[in-house]
């Protein structure tokens, strides 16, 4: 159990360190009358009676998937064009990840979650309750949704996060409109952040939807620009090696953006690719030994006693020996469920850890010192 549960969240840190191990970055079909402004998969363009969404494949050029929504209360028009119909708003939806919950908690629809699949990764208190109480289903595995809960809950839009070549098994079968949530193959923080209005068309909180956004990017913008005259960059390590291999973020990649946004030199920043970096030890510690600082994420690294013992060669580095190295402990915080639609919060962390002296040191809320 202890190691489903070590790979399990290694493969969310990994997804969270680069965003994929693609280097493609997507191509936007962005129309003139998309609402959409900053995301370079999804296009979302109002037409009469309905409305078309539009998600770009990231892995290769063309589409992944196309939806049509319609609003449950009206009739259906008498013309659409190809794509998966979901009558919206949503009211009994099966959800694939805490990522998306606590969106649909934040946009006031957290009722309309009937279901989960992989529910020991949820922190949600409220996703526990709902469990326990048998307001929301416990559907089993996401690899392998148990098929006769998923019909018993009835849900008329199954939420998941795609991956390349997917086949979703036996609920393909089931006449379920498959929502693939592919908001984390985006390679920039606000390029993410604006999936929320795709999930505030299906859950009928459209204005909820654009006014979170649109305080985000405003906060996260004058952040950046903060930062950007900011007089030293620090340079900063992420992550650590872990059996054998040591994941970065590419150069392109989502987390390498929002580090150098919150005014850090970032070791890989001349790299091209949009995911994560496979490197050794040594290739790490070529780079970056003179880091000044040294971010991890990590339920078990407690202690720089912890740190050594988990790679006796980890000492080697300048923020080690300086003890300016910051963990987030997962099993403690809600960073995962929070940063996607929120990055503002995440950067403007970041920017305090880098620049203590400017701001007073204030208190960080995911990350804090070893």
């Amino acid at each position: 159990m202890k190691h489903t549960i070590l790979l399990s969240f290694f493969l969310f840190a990994l997804l969270l360190s680069g965003g994929c191990q693609s280097g493609t970055s997507g191509h936007s079909t962005t129309g003139s009358d998309s609402l959409i402004t900053e995301a370079r998969l999804l296009t979302i363009e109002p037409a009469d009676g309905y409305t078309l969404v539009t998600i770009n494949n990231p892995w290769k050029d063309g589409i992944l998937h196309r939806y049509v929504l319609v609003p449950a209360d009206s009739a259906m028009p008498a013309q659409v064009p190809d794509g998966t119909v979901v009558r919206t708003p949503l009211r009994r939806a099966l959800v694939y990840s805490s990522v998306h919950t606590s969106i649909m908690k934040e946009l006031g629809m957290f009722a309309s979650v009937r279901g989960v699949c992989d529910s020991q990764f949820f922190t949600d208190p409220d996703v526990a309750t709902g469990i326990k109480d048998g307001a929301i289903a416990d559907c089993g595995s996401s690899m392998t949704p148990t098929v006769e809960k998923v019909i018993e809950m009835q849900p008329d839009g199954i939420l998941l996060s795609p991956y390349q070549d997917a086949t979703y098994g036996q609920i393909t079968k089931l006449n379920i409109p498959i929502i693939e949530c592919a908001d984390y193959m985006e390679y920039t923080p606000l390029g993410r952040a604006e999936w929320v209005k795709f999930y505030g068309l299906l859950l009928g909180r459209e204005q909820e939807a654009e006014a979170i956004f649109n305080q985000v990017a405003q906060s996260y913008n004058a952040i950046k620009q903060h930062a950007a005259q900011a007089t030293r960059r620090p340079m900063v390590l992420t992550e650590m090696v872990i059996s054998g291999v040591w994941n970065v973020p590419g150069g392109q990649s989502y987390m390498a953006r929002i580090l150098q946004d919150a005014g850090a030199t970032y070791p890989w920043a001349d790299d091209k690719s949009t995911g994560s970096l496979n490197l050794d030890f040594n290739q790490v510690l070529a780079v970056a030994q003179q880091a000044d600082v040294w971010l991890i994420k990590s339920f078990y690294i407690h202690t720089y006693d912890d740190l050594k013992a988990s790679y006796a060669l980890n000492d080697q580095f300048r923020a080690f020996k300086e003890r300016k190295v910051y963990v987030c402990d997962t099993n403690a915080t809600r960073l995962f469920e929070q940063f996607p639609f929120h990055p503002d919060r995440l950067l403007k962390e970041y920017y305090n850890i880098f620049h203590p002296d400017e701001n007073n040191r204030q208190e960080t809320i995911y990350f804090h010192p070893l």
